[in-house]
């Protein structure tokens, strides 16, 4: 693993050692020489579960940069995902306990008062049957 992904990695709160790393034996076409060798890189992130597997090449070094690239791509959306939804909930927070403008306060009162008439009109009810 490069420094870059070091760096990637460590910008969102995870390090390599965090990681299990396998090498594998691949699936499906190829025949013989995918049975042979272990080129399928397999990483798994211990704090957050998240699991990659990469097989889309025949060198086991390009797939190990790929593996690693698309686990910091993963942790990297997770940690955006993290902060968007932070903030969401405080933008809402803010939305509801807001002060209300006179236009909704108006637009409140002058449905009390509407409610108010209508039962008004209905009378009371009488307490025998």
């Amino acid at each position: 693993m490069n420094g870059q992904m070091e760096l990637r990695l460590a910008a969102v709160g995870a390090s390599s050692a965090d990681v299990e790393e396998k090498f594998i034996r691949g699936s499906g076409p190829g025949g013989q020489k995918i049975n042979k060798t272990s080129s399928t890189v397999w990483l798994r992130h211990h704090p957050t579960g998240i699991e990659v597997r990469i097989q889309a090449e025949r060198s086991q070094a390009a797939n190990r940069e790929l593996a690693w690239a698309e686990l910091a791509a993963k942790l990297e959306a997770r940690a955006r995902n993290a902060v968007l939804a932070a903030e969401q909930a405080r933008e809402a927070e803010r939305r509801r306990t807001r002060q209300k403008s006179h236009g909704q306060k108006v637009k409140m009162i002058e449905a009390k008062k509407h409610r108010a008439k209508h039962k008004a009109r209905r009378g009371r009810v009488s307490g025998e049957w």
